[in-house]
């Protein structure tokens, strides 16, 4: 195995530098950056035309594993993210059983150990997602937890969500919180609005999200905690935490690339794959997620990775929730957000790479000397069709299928070591 790499004339970006130059990396630490002359590495790459990024952080992906490995594992999630430049991830809980205990938690490091990519496990809010009663946030946090959520569901019951809050101020996880009224869903499976009467079929409120996420704010603004929000989708939502941060409410949030460049026309094909949980909205609320992102409001972009099955996703009004993402969420995030103009290639890496480790409490990555080798290597211009059947996923229900995206990751390097690479 390779000690060290060479990267030579590479445009090297992060959420500060936007330059071209070489990057030295020996024993998986980026040792020199600047122009190296008579340089002997083990490995050389021309970087001429290319763009090196800190690899991406993705907070908010469904492995499935344990439980539903028909649907995705570990070990093939973790393929799909190195094939999408990411090197980390926090595994949502919704698995078989719920990850709500240390020895799935260990379980799950343990069989991403060796994979070049960092997952962790994000605990349950509350005992088996039940909203009955809270985890040990503590022996969680022992075991390698760095964050709780109920995500897949709503945590119901306010009072529940506060003593959450309250012990997470203790304990330092960070809440995440997956905001919808299953009272105002009451079964519906897209968004409520002109396609879904046009379709004939139960919608689902936009209040449901905005509640949820007004709650949640002002759930952990009366005990002054940190409150993530997870997958903001309405114009709302992005409205509610732009204020509040105004106010000094330690709210974050994050949204994913389906809900700044699409909307539910696509439901109108009645084809399962566009379906997911919150649903893609409106043009409205398109355009306000775009300006949540320019402006600051919205922290991450994250996937929300969920995959299904073909045949669970056959039947357009019975299937599950969720769609892939681990593989187009850097190029869907280039081409609707930079190739537009609507943001430079730095905000796109703090978006991606450096705010989720930051709100995670991990090291914020930099293309800097002393830092880990954790890198992406992209081709920023290189156009491509979603193929969904050449996807590293088990499941291909991508909401981008025929869609050509604007940019690809290339290589991705994980503490020094190319993990994938497609040249």
């Amino acid at each position: 195995m390779s000690n060290s790499l060479f990267i030579k004339n590479i445009r090297a970006v992060d959420s500060e530098l936007d330059t071209v130059t070489d990057v030295l990396i020996e024993n998986g630490i980026i040792s020199m950056v600047g122009q190296i002359h008579d340089c002997t590495a083990d490995e050389v790459i021309d970087g001429t035309g290319l763009v090196l990024f800190p690899s991406i952080f993705d907070m908010h992906v469904h492995f499935r594993d344990p439980g539903l490995t028909y649907k995705e594992d570990v070990l093939s999630g973790c393929e799909a993210a190195l094939a999408g430049g990411v090197t980390g991830v926090c595994a949502m809980p919704n698995t078989i059983p719920p990850c709500d205990n240390p020895e799935t938690v260990r379980y799950i490091t343990g069989k991403a150990a060796d994979t070049g990519v960092d997952v962790y496990p994000v605990g349950c809010i509350t005992s088996g997602m039940s909203g009955k009663g809270l985890c040990d946030y503590e022996a969680l946090k022992e075991a390698g937890c760095i964050c709780i959520s109920d995500d897949g569901r709503p945590v119901e019951n306010a009072e529940m969500m506060r003593k959450a809050l309250e012990e997470s101020n203790e304990n330092g996880l960070l809440v995440i919180s997956h905001c919808e009224d299953l009272s105002i869903i009451d079964g519906g499976i897209m968004n409520k609005g002109e396609i879904s009467q046009k379709l004939g079929v139960k919608g689902m409120d936009r209040a449901s999200e905005d509640m949820i996420t007004a709650r949640e704010i002002v759930l952990a603004g009366s005990v002054g905690a940190r409150i993530h929000i997870a997958h903001v989708s309405t114009e709302g939502s992005v409205e509610i935490i732009r204020c509040s941060k105004k106010h000094g409410v330690k709210v974050t949030c994050e949204t994913a690339p389906h809900y700044f460049l699409l909307t539910d026309e696509l439901l109108e094909k009645r084809d399962a794959d566009y379906r997911m949980n919150p649903p893609l909205r409106t043009k409205r609320d398109v355009e306000a997620v775009i300006e949540g992102i320019k402006d600051g409001t919205i922290d991450c972009i994250i996937t929300d990775h969920a995959p299904h099955a073909a045949e669970e996703k056959a039947d357009f009004e019975k299937a599950p929730n969720g769609v892939v993402g681990l593989e187009t969420s850097f190029a869907a995030s280039l081409t609707g957000l930079y190739h537009t103009g609507h943001v430079s290639l730095n905000r796109i890496a703090e978006l991606m790479c450096v705010n989720p480790r930051k709100l995670l409490g991990l090291e914020i990555p930099a293309i800097c000397e002393g830092k880990i080798a954790d890198l992406m290597i992209a081709d920023i211009n290189k156009e491509w069709v979603v193929q969904p059947e050449k996807l590293h996923s088990k499941s291909h229900n991508t909401v981008f299928k025929g869609m050509t995206l604007k940019g690809k990751p290339i290589i991705t390097i994980s503490k020094g070591k190319i993990k994938y690479d497609e040249r």
